[in-house]
């Protein structure tokens, strides 16, 4: 698949703010299965753009900086991605995760997609015991991989009901969790921190789902926003595989990775500090529309 993606974000202040800096987290990487062919960033009413590093994680960041008063900011990220990831399909051949939790406690890898730095608690995702327990019955230790995180991820989706009134962006997973509501950060944590407590490496995804399916297909649920999703490593055969807890599906063709963390904090498409006073209003707009095939 071929796809525009653009995502608008526009801040509306109260009064004018006085000076901002800010990290853009918005150029999706790359990844297995996907090809950034372009992608352009503007912002009214301007400001100072420039590389930043990765703190953690693995995002293209950007940092902005604005030193003039305004009352409004839109910041605007337009690429084109193709995709061309199969679904993947469990194996009575898969490691067992028991094999995977072994595996990673063992890696040397220290990059930012070594397995060993995502098997821990993050400062959004800590274990849970209540969680652990819930997850416990899809992920016995001698069960493959791809089908323990597949039948979780249907769990998930069957028993929790999507809400975007139910909690804010800094919920605790575990709130969502009791009130068996939330929005799809709220359910990649969830699962993200059953898979952890199980010993298994779970990384937190940022990205977009195509917002028209295809014909005859049903419309994903997420796909007017930013979405996120659960990546779960399965052994170095296979490596990190996606799957996603609030519409029970593998990561395939409708997904487009932005960036992967351990968690939203260290990912998050727009953060930083603005100076003022009064309160913002912030909306946000995405649009991922396939395209026609045509040389690059």
């Amino acid at each position: 698949m071929l796809y525009r993606i653009r995502h608008v974000t526009r801040f509306d202040y109260a009064q004018p703010a006085a000076f901002a800096r800010c990290n853009l987290r918005l150029k999706p990487i790359p990844w297995s299965g996907q090809q950034v062919l372009d992608h352009a960033l503007s912002v009214e009413p301007g400001g100072r753009i420039f590389p930043a590093r990765a703190e953690a994680g693995l995002a293209n960041v950007v940092r902005l900086v604005l030193e003039a008063p305004t009352s409004t900011l839109t910041i605007e990220s337009s690429a084109r991605i193709r995709v061309d990831r199969p679904i993947p399909v469990p194996s009575p051949g898969d490691r067992t995760l028991a094999d995977i939790a072994r595996l990673a406690r063992a890696s040397r890898d220290a990059s930012p997609a070594g397995p060993a730095a995502y098997l821990f608690p993050s400062p959004q995702i800590p274990l849970d015991a209540a969680i652990a327990e819930w997850c416990a019955p899809d992920l016995a230790p001698d069960r493959g991989v791809l089908d323990a995180a597949h039948a979780l991820a249907m769990r998930i989706q069957r028993s929790f009901d999507f809400d975007p009134s139910a909690t804010l962006v800094d919920t605790p997973p575990r709130a969502a969790f009791d009130k068996r509501r939330g929005v799809c950060q709220d359910f990649a944590q969830i699962m993200i921190s059953g898979l952890r407590a199980a010993g298994l490496p779970a990384a937190y995804v940022s990205g977009y789902l195509r917002t028209l399916p295809p014909p005859g297909r049903p419309r994903l649920v997420g796909a007017d926003a930013t979405h996120a999703w659960v990546l779960v490593w399965a052994g170095p055969e296979l490596g990190w595989v996606g799957v996603d807890p609030t519409n029970g599906i593998w990561m395939a063709e409708d997904h487009v990775v932005v960036a992967i963390g351990r968690d939203y904090a260290e990912i998050a498409p727009i953060d930083g500090i603005v100076l003022g006073s009064g309160a913002q209003d912030m909306h946000v707009s995405v649009d991922v529309e396939p395209l026609d095939e045509a040389p690059a």
